[in-house]
């Protein structure tokens, strides 16, 4: 039996590992059937982690990862993981891809989540390049340059103030003429003057070279006319699924307490509404998607796993 199960590789995932093994738990798994880093690894450029002083790409910056939180005796497995369930007593039971399952007595759950493609030409040739998810993570590189920001809900708009703050320009461009985000938020985008609606619209395409992206052009549904903007950056913030699958129980329920998003309702030690599970990392309520938030809570669900495991142990109830 496993002390503690992890799913999920990423910067959450391997830090919890790090201090688990290291907080003195046996027995430690993660479970990530590619190779460990999450998807800050696709990123090109990371400039904004602490005691990284140069620019370095997200695969970089993860590569030392994987050997430091393997070094107090942390496993991985190159599966997937299924499903994680609580059939009977306190212990979890961890439902693998090869059809086998084990059991554990604490589990975190690290499996991020997954930012949704606006399914224009080009978004995928220039991702990266010119096209983001992230604001936080890419808007300083667009400092006194226009940008265009891509969707209509509270996410794209406060991504739009945000960049606001930092560029010179901001298209804010919309299929509807109406905004799906809260009143409040909406009347904030009116009211600056650095942004400008481009709604009822169908994005045509975003174009560049090889030096990155140029300009993006939309086409306006009412007379077909087409607009180009030429912007260097375009953010697409069309919804984010979080990758919550593995808590789906066999009824279609979860095994702890999700929002409407279906992101996991967490406290501030990354406690689920289950006893001995944790979540961390994008797939918990109001994560701010950054590489050194996903690490820290990695490190508080362990420290709470840690002590989860001590009581039972302690109790001699697992």
């Amino acid at each position: 039996m496993l002390d503690l199960a992890i799913i999920g590789g990423g910067p959450a995932g391997l830090t919890a590992g790090l201090y688990a093994t290291r907080g003195g738990l046996e027995n430690v798994v993660m479970y990530e059937k590619g190779m460990p880093g999450g998807a800050i690894t696709q990123s090109s450029e990371v400039e904004n982690y602490p005691g990284i002083k140069e620019v370095v790409t997200g695969m970089d910056l993860m590569a030392a990862w994987p050997e430091q939180c393997m070094r107090f005796g942390l496993k991985h497995e190159m599966v997937e993981v299924v499903r994680v369930s609580r059939p009977e007593g306190l212990c979890f039971q961890v439902e693998l891809g090869d059809g086998t399952s084990v059991t554990a007595k604490s589990v975190i759950v690290a499996t991020g989540g997954t930012p949704r493609k606006a399914g224009f030409k080009g978004e995928e040739e220039f991702f990266g390049r010119g096209v983001s998810t992230c604001a936080t993570c890419d808007g300083f590189f667009y400092r006194d340059k226009e940008v265009a920001v891509i969707g209509g809900g509270d996410t794209a708009l406060e991504e739009a103030l945000y960049l606001a703050n930092i560029c010179s320009k901001v298209y804010i461009v919309h299929r509807r003429n109406e905004f799906r985000a809260a009143p409040s938020t909406v009347r904030r985008v009116e009211e600056n003057e650095k942004i400008e609606l481009v709604t009822d619209v169908v994005v045509e395409e975003v174009y560049g070279d090889a030096m990155g992206v140029q300009g993006l052009k939309v086409k306006r549904k009412s007379d077909g006319e087409e607009i180009d903007l030429p912007v260097p950056g375009v953010f697409v913030f069309v919804g984010y699924d979080v990758n919550n699958g593995v808590l789906k129980q066999e009824n279609g329920s979860f095994l702890c307490d999700v929002n409407e998003w279906g992101e996991v309702v967490v406290d501030l030690a990354m406690k689920t509404s289950e006893e001995g599970l944790f979540a961390a990392g994008d797939v918990r309520i109001m994560a701010p998607k950054q590489v050194v938030c996903a690490a820290g809570d990695g490190a508080n669900a362990a420290i709470g796993a840690i002590a989860y495991v001590e009581h039972l142990k302690r109790e001699n109830l697992c």
